[in-house]
């Protein structure tokens, strides 16, 4: 198998078009069409499936994907290091976070100190973060709790408390705080199983013996924020991601102390490289 043909593939897996991984590798369609096939005819394997202009890795090449995504990762980091010295100038990071919330500080503040390194953000659940750290789509992610897997390194960042938010009909829209007991019966609005927010004010409600009323899971931010500005119920969020406007009202819980984390994570085996390193250097200062 010859580097080229593997550049080729990755090209087409990760643009889905072979006419879009010509125009990346600054090379014509057939070039990469015979590249790939002579990959495929090599192995004797389909990588992809070709349905007209669609084009789809097949399960193989879904596999292969997986592995050319780290080795030209690795390439990337070795282009790096023999090119720059001393301050970061140029580069990509590629940050992952479970909402905006919590990395925009972050990003600011590495932008400021490297204003030369472009940054993409992908957002999504806890695990969909730490599946683009192990494919090495992400180079760090930014989670609201902390993997015990020792195939990564995690940093505390920042705490914030989480806060009820009502509809401006509701008989909690005048008060600044309530109690937790104030929730018995309320109608509740929740974020999906497995969402540190809920697991936070679940916990909370429990060790204060109230049982409100759950009348939707929802894992959508905004859809929780419309459903409660409509009246369905109330809801639990962290108060860094509260947004004020029209129809809501968000109060604190003055008896009960319910905080959700900001954790930067990053695989261990890269912690030192040059980026990462760079990045976790800013957070620190931040933090």
């Amino acid at each position: 198998m010859r580097l080229t043909q593997l550049r080729s593939f990755h090209a087409v897996a990760t643009t889905g078009s072979f006419t879009r991984a010509a125009e990346s590798l600054h090379v014509s369609q057939p070039t990469v069409t015979t590249q790939v096939g002579q990959l495929e005819a090599l192995y004797k394997v389909e990588l992809f499936y070709r349905t007209g202009r669609r084009v789809a890795p097949t399960e193989m090449g879904e596999r292969l994907l997986q592995l050319s995504r780290q080795i030209f990762s690795l390439e990337s980091e070795a282009i790096e290091l023999l090119r720059e010295t001393g301050e970061l100038r140029t580069g990509h990071l590629r940050v992952a976070a479970v909402g905006p919330s919590h990395v925009t500080r972050m990003l600011v503040a590495f932008n400021q100190r490297y204003p030369g390194v472009k940054v993409s953000v992908s957002t999504g659940n806890s695990q969909d973060v730490l599946d683009r750290l192990l494919d090495y789509s992400a180079d760090v992610g930014v989670l609201a709790q902390v993997s015990g897997d020792p195939r990564f390194v995690s940093v505390p960042y920042s705490e914030h408390p989480v806060v009820i938010f009502c509809s401006s009909q509701h008989r909690f829209a005048r008060r600044r705080s309530i109690r937790a007991a104030e929730l018995e019966g309320e109608r509740l609005i929740l974020r999906e199983p497995g969402s540190t927010t809920r697991k936070a004010i679940e916990s909370a409600l429990r060790a204060a013996e109230v049982t409100p009323e759950v009348v939707m899971e929802v894992g959508s931010r905004e859809i929780i924020r419309e459903a409660v500005a409509q009246g369905v119920g109330i809801a639990a969020v962290s108060e860094v991601e509260f947004i004020p406007g029209p129809g809501l009202h968000a109060v604190r819980l003055d008896d009960a102390k319910v905080r959700t984390y900001a954790h930067v994570v990053c695989l261990a085996e890269r912690r030192d490289t040059r980026m990462v390193r760079s990045f976790f250097e800013v957070i620190g200062k931040e933090a």
